[in-house]
């Protein structure tokens, strides 16, 4: 089996019309720095008595798919995970720049199909059903600004070829810490000493152990700087 390079890694993503069910085409190229997505089903051991000293045969746990994927802010793929975090944005301007403005509080949040790919192994792994569970990113005065997106996926399907077509790719500006501020109800923060906040947005996202169905209300961290525990937080692109 051949070995898997960093830079051909591929994911690709695409929201879903039916949870739980990839959409044939409309997957986007996305940037990403690392994913830990995964799917792992636990074995149990017997705690059965009076069957002599060997071991009973295991019995299957439930199937638990999730991870974290670490991405860049940037002017347009970051939009994609503010969608999931809080759901179709209100959008305004006739003519470019736009601005999209995120509110919090939906009940109904869009799931997602994400496609992990190694060219070279051949694996593709299909995790769909995916819904964000937490999203948080470090604001500091100096290096790379990445976000870690945490989601909660109802399954994993892995192949050798790629079930997400020719993805759509997307221009790549990203954002850094030095063109970075922080506003609230449109009036800059100024901060009286230094510090490195780490904005944390929570879904609340939720696993039903009988359907496998995700649910979840978007609602900011209590451990989220003043920002984002406003009354009405709001998040613009």
């Amino acid at each position: 089996m051949a070995r898997a390079q960093g830079a051909r890694a591929q994911m690709a993503l695409a929201f879903e019309t039916v949870y739980g069910t990839p959409p044939v085409g409309g997957f986007t190229k996305m940037p990403f720095a690392s994913a830990t997505l995964g799917a792992e089903q636990p074995l149990l051991n017997s705690e059965l008595l009076g069957y002599g000293r060997d071991q009973l045969a295991p019995i299957k746990d439930a199937v638990t798919a999730d991870g974290d994927v670490v991405v860049p802010l940037d002017a347009e793929a970051f939009g994609f995970w503010l969608k999931a975090a809080f759901g179709t944005p209100t959008t305004t301007g006739a003519e470019a720049p736009y601005t999209h403005e995120f509110q919090s509080g939906s009940w109904t949040l869009p799931s997602m199909s994400i496609e992990t790919g190694m060219p070279e192994v051949p694996r593709y792994a299909m995790y769909s059903g995916c819904v964000l569970d937490q999203i948080t990113w470090q604001l500091q005065r100096s290096g790379l600004l990445t976000a870690t997106v945490r989601l909660v996926a109802q399954g994993e399907t892995v192949g050798t070829t790629t079930s997400a077509g020719t993805p759509a790719e997307l221009q790549l500006k990203r954002f850094g810490h030095f063109n970075g501020s922080i506003s609230r109800n449109g009036t800059s923060e100024t901060w009286s000493r230094p510090r490195s906040p780490m904005p944390t947005i929570s879904t609340g996202s939720r696993r039903s152990a009988a359907t496998g169905a995700s649910t979840a209300r978007t609602r900011p961290s209590r451990r989220s700087p003043a920002p984002l525990r406003s009354a009405s937080p709001t998040a613009r692109l």
